[in-house]
C-alpha cells in the first residue's frame, strides 16, 4: 500500500489550513478551493471519497469532538429548534428539494430525485459552527447550529436508506420509512445510554492518562459500530456518548483532560482539514461520468438545484421560528428577544460538506434488477455543485451579512465579568478549605510554603479581575498580558540553564526531561491563569 499519497494529503491539507489563519477566508472554503486547482495538476493523485472510510472511520471522531465542545444543558435549553432544524427541516428538504428536482430534471424518477433530496439535505457539521465561531455569532444561535449538525446526519442517512430500497426496487411505505427510522434514532440513543456509563466509569477508574486517552480514542468507533450493528444509528450514539462525556468530563483527572483536548484539537485539525481538501478533488471523477449531459444542461440544473436547497432553508425556517411563538404565550415570554434577523442568518448558514459527498457515493451502479440506477452520475455532479456553492456562496457572504445586519455578537465585557464573579467565589471556598486543613497537625507546612499556596489561590482570583482594568500606557498591554510575557522569560532562562547542563554532562538527558516537563506544566499553568 503506497501511503505516500495521504502523507501527502494530510501534509498539504494542514498547512493550507494553517494559512488561512491569516486570511480572512474561512478555512473549510480556502481547502475546497485549493482542491478544486490541485484536482487538475499534473501529477496529483486521484484521491477517491470511499464511503466505506468516511461514515464509518471519520465523521464518528468529527461528531465525537464537536459534541463533547458542545453544552449538554445549553442544547437542552434549546431543544425545540435544534429538533426542529436536525429532525423536521432535514425530512422537509428531503421531500421539497426531492420533489422540485423531479420537477426540473426530464427523466430524472420520483424515487432517484428524493435519493438526491436526501443526500444534500443535512448541512454540515463543521463548516456552520466554524464559520460561526469566526465572526462571533450570539451563543444562541451558535448552540443551534452545533445542535443541528450533531443530529442532521442521522435523520438524513435514515431517510437516505428508505428513499433508496425505494429506487433500487426493495420496496419501501410510508409505514416502514417511520418504523425504519424510529427505529434508527430510539436505538441509537438508547445503545448511547448503555455505553455512557460503563465508558465513564472506566475513564474514572483507569489511573494511567495514556490508557485513559487510548480509550477516549476508541470511544467514537464503538458506540459508531455498535449501533450499526443492531440496526439503529450509531451517529446518535456517537453524540450520546460524548455529550455526556463531556458533561462529566470535571470528574476526571486533570493529566487525561490535558492529554485528551490535546489530542483530539490535533485529530479534529487533521480530519477537518482533509476533508474538505478531499471535497474539491472529486471534481475529475464527478465530471467523467456526465458524457450523456451537455455542459448546459448540467449547468442549468445545479443552479436550480442550488436554489431549491437554499429556498427550503428559508421556507421551512421562519414557520419553525414563529410558529411555536405564535401558539404559545410561555415560549414568547421566554424568548422575547427573538427577531427576524436571527432566523435569517440560521437560514444562510446552511452549508453541506462531506458527508452529503459520502452519501452520494455510495449509491450503488445497479438496482435490483439489474438496470443501471437511473442518472447516478447526475446525482453526484449535483450533489457536488451543491456542496461547493453552498461551502463558496454562503460561506463567503456569511460574515458579510452578520455585520450587514449588525446583529449583536457575544458581550466580552459581560463575559469576563460573569468569569471573575465564578473564580473569585471558587477561590473564596477554596482558601477556606485551606484553612480547614491548616488546622490540623497532620497538614502541617512550612510557612514560606502556606504563603506560597494562599498567593497561587490570590493570583488566581484577580487575574480575571485585572483583565477589565486598563492596559499599561507604555506597552499597551493588560496586567495578564505582562504577567504572562515575564512568566515566560522567567520560565525560559531556567529552561536554557536545563539545557546547558545536560549539554555539559551534569546532568542526564532523562533528568533534563524531568525537569523540563515540570516548566512546561508551571508555563502552561501561568497561561491558563490569564487566558480568555
Amino acid at each position: 500500500m503506497d501511503v505516500l499519497p495521504l502523507v501527502a494529503l494530510i501534509a498539504a491539507s494542514a498547512a493550507v489550513a494553517g494559512a488561512a489563519r491569516w486570511t480572512p477566508v474561512p478555512a473549510p472554503l480556502l481547502l475546497v478551493a485549493v482542491g478544486l486547482v490541485a484536482a487538475y495538476v499534473p501529477g496529483v493523485p486521484d484521491y477517491h471519497l470511499d464511503p466505506h472510510i468516511v461514515l464509518p472511520l471519520i465523521l464518528p471522531p468529527l461528531l465525537h469532538t464537536a459534541a463533547l465542545e458542545s453544552s449538554y444543558l445549553d442544547l437542552r435549553a434549546n431543544i425545540r429548534p435544534v429538533a426542529l432544524l436536525s429532525v423536521g427541516y432535514t425530512l422537509f428538504a428531503t421531500l421539497a428539494v426531492g420533489w422540485l428536482a423531479y420537477l426540473l430534471i426530464p427523466d430524472l424518477p420520483l424515487t432517484a430525485a428524493l435519493v438526491l433530496g436526501a443526500v444534500i439535505a443535512p448541512p454540515d457539521a463543521v463548516a456552520a459552527t466554524a464559520i460561526a465561531r469566526k465572526v462571533g455569532l450570539p451563543s444562541r444561535i451558535t448552540t443551534i447550529l452545533q445542535g443541528e449538525s450533531l443530529v442532521n446526519d442521522a435523520t438524513a442517512i435514515t431517510a437516505y436508506k428508505v428513499a433508496l430500497a425505494a429506487a433500487v426496487g426493495e420496496g419501501a411505505s410510508w409505514a416502514g420509512g417511520i418504523r425504519e427510522f424510529l427505529v434508527a434514532a430510539v436505538g441509537g440513543v438508547g445503545v448511547g445510554l448503555i455505553l455512557m456509563v460503563p465508558i465513564h466509569w472506566l475513564r474514572r477508574h483507569m489511573k494511567e492518562a495514556m490508557l485513559q486517552n487510548t480509550l477516549s480514542l476508541l470511544i467514537p468507533f464503538v458506540a459508531y459500530a455498535a449501533a450499526e450493528q443492531v440496526g439503529a444509528s450509531g451517529v446518535l450514539a456517537v453524540v450520546v456518548v460524548a455529550l455526556f462525556l463531556g458533561h462529566r468530563s470535571w470528574e476526571v483527572d486533570f493529566e487525561t483532560r490535558l492529554q485528551e483536548a490535546a489530542v483530539w484539537k490535533v485529530v479534529a485539525f487533521i480530519l477537518e482539514s482533509a476533508v474538505f481538501a478531499l471535497i474539491g478533488l472529486q471534481l475529475p471523477l464527478v465530471i467523467e461520468g456526465l458524457g450523456e449531459y451537455s455542459g448546459v444542461q448540467v449547468a442549468w440544473y445545479a443552479l436550480g438545484v442550488f436554489f431549491f436547497v437554499v429556498l427550503a432553508r428559508f421556507v421551512w425556517s421562519y414557520p419553525a421560528t414563529y410558529l411555536p411563538r405564535i401558539l404559545s404565550t410561555r415560549i414568547r415570554e421566554r424568548e422575547s428577544d427573538m427577531d427576524w434577523r436571527r432566523p435569517l442568518i440560521v437560514s444562510w448558514a446552511g452549508m453541506r460538506g462531506v458527508v452529503s459527498l459520502a452519501i452520494a457515493f455510495s449509491i450503488p451502479l445497479v438496482m435490483d434488477d439489474g438496470e443501471p440506477f437511473p442518472a447516478r452520475n447526475l446525482v453526484l455532479f449535483l450533489t457536488f455543485t451543491t456542496v461547493i456553492g453552498t461551502l463558496v456562496v454562503q460561506g463567503l457572504s456569511l460574515p458579510w451579512l452578520i455585520r450587514v445586519l449588525k446583529l449583536p455578537g457575544r458581550d466580552a465585557q459581560a463575559q469576563t465579568l460573569a468569569e471573575a464573579q465564578a473564580q473569585n467565589a471558587a477561590s473564596q471556598a477554596a482558601e477556606r478549605r485551606v484553612d480547614e486543613l491548616m488546622e490540623d497537625e497532620r497538614n502541617c507546612l512550612p510557612q514560606p510554603l502556606q504563603d506560597r499556596l494562599r498567593t497561587v489561590l490570590e493570583r488566581r482570583r484577580n487575574s480575571v479581575w485585572e483583565r477589565l482594568g486598563q492596559p499599561n500606557p507604555v506597552t499597551g498591554e493588560s496586567a495578564d498580558d505582562t504577567y504572562r510575557r515575564l512568566a515566560r522569560e522567567a520560565i525560559a532562562a531556567e529552561r536554557e540553564v536545563f539545557v546547558k547542563m545536560r549539554d555539559e554532562r551534569r546532568i542526564d538527558d532523562e533528568m533534563m526531561r524531568t525537569l523540563l516537563r515540570k516548566l512546561d506544566l508551571e508555563e502552561a499553568a501561568a497561561y491558563r491563569e490569564v487566558e480568555d
